[in-house]
């Protein structure tokens, strides 16, 4: 079968689900979930090798859900039976979101919960109260279990959606405590961007004869969905010649990376001065601030949006125009996730990158990596006066 022309249908999927997906403005399988509905829909355990914006969570979600309507898990109160683990809040509540708007058309109610830290855990103890798919980081889901607000002796289904960012962050001592809480007996899903030394022992670890399915990261993605630019300016000129970017070329919902929570901060303060609505999403900032900044980026009601590197994955709109690095990243593979945000799903995206004379050994670097080079285009004659 052509692989363009494959439907949800085709994939297994039950009529209620593929209602809900046409209803949720799904147009067709994205080819990781051609590759992973079907094993998991047979109950098998998958590694997923898929970047952010692949469509991986959909990958997942739409199966568990599945077995949710169809299988007959009698499990006590507060026994979860599918678990998602992820590294961030951010990540956190996009995967709630997702499930949410799967389940909006379904005939049965499915209650799905996202946990995290830097949130009251009183209401979330609360609210575990009948929930079949619980979304956690690692360490508010323990501190939830500690608690006895949950249990997981009774787990179906468990899923590690970017294994390498939770693993790369020292999550593994958490890892290992609350598998040993969990049965023998379940689905392991796990997905990931790379298959790093630390993601391959905990498929040793986790996954029973999986299938391995991959799809292609954005570093191998063909070059017209991320058409990308840099630019050679001064550190003086740097931060006039990024507002002249978005003034000039009337630039529309633009996520602007920064190195520091202090370079963010600073910015913000800049764009605001010279009328580009502009806000802040960092470490430093409540979950409630970030959310609010986050949702008022993705209705078109904020302009600009500054993050940090810590946030590059958390950050997932599917229609995202305009990326921009004011500063460079230290690793490679961060500006790989940071241009990553833009060119995803099949739509087109541009990625700018301002680089000072101080930065282009490193951006070199970068390029190198990438296995890809872009013309440094210079700015010295571009009248900066006024902005």
């Amino acid at each position: 079968m052509d692989n363009s022309s494959v439907t949800f249908a085709d994939l297994g999927l039950s009529g209620p689900l593929v209602k809900s997906v046409a209803h949720s403005g799904f147009p067709a399988p994205y080819p990781i979930q051609q590759l992973a509905i079907p094993f998991l829909l047979k109950g098998k355990d998958v590694l997923g090798i898929a970047p952010t914006g692949s469509g991986k969570t959909a990958a997942y979600a739409l199966p568990i859900l599945q077995q949710l309507l169809t299988q007959d898990w009698r499990l006590p109160n507060r026994h979860i039976p599918v678990l998602v683990l992820v590294p961030t809040r951010e990540l956190a509540v996009q995967v709630h979101q997702v499930f949410t708007t799967l389940t909006e058309q379904l005939p049965t109610r499915i209650k799905t919960l996202a946990v995290y830290g830097g949130a009251s855990i009183n209401p979330q103890m609360i609210a575990m109260q009948g929930v079949q798919v619980l979304i956690a980081t690692p360490g508010r889901l323990l501190d939830l279990l500690d608690s006895k607000a949950m249990q997981l002796s009774e787990l179906k289904i468990l899923v590690l959606d970017e294994a390498d960012k939770m693993l790369n962050a020292g999550f593994q001592a958490e890892m290992d405590r609350l598998i040993a809480l969990m049965p023998r007996r379940r689905q392991n899903v796990l997905f990931s961007a790379t298959l790093s030394k630390e993601v391959d022992h905990i498929t040793q670890l986790l996954l029973h004869k999986p299938e391995v399915v991959r799809v292609a990261t954005q570093a191998e993605e063909p070059e017209h969905l991320i058409h990308q630019r840099a630019f050679r300016v001064t550190e003086e000129r740097k931060g006039p010649f990024l507002r002249y970017l978005i003034k000039s070329m009337e630039l529309q919902q633009v996520l602007v990376f920064t190195s520091s929570v202090v370079s963010a901060d600073k910015l913000v303060n800049k764009l605001g001065k010279n009328g580009i609505e502009a806000a802040a999403s960092h470490s430093k900032q409540s979950n409630h601030a970030r959310q609010r900044a986050l949702e008022a980026f993705k209705a078109g009601e904020l302009r600009v949006l500054v993050a940090t590197d810590l946030l590059s994955r958390g950050i997932d709109i599917a229609y995202l125009p305009y990326v921009i690095n004011y500063e460079l990243p230290r690793s490679p593979k961060d500006y790989i996730h940071r241009i990553g945000r833009t060119g995803r799903a099949e739509n087109p995206g541009q990625a700018f990158t301002l680089v000072t004379p101080e930065e282009q050994p490193h951006f070199k670097v970068i390029e190198k990596k990438m296995g890809r080079w872009i013309t440094l285009e210079s700015t010295d004659e571009v009248d900066l006066r006024g902005y």
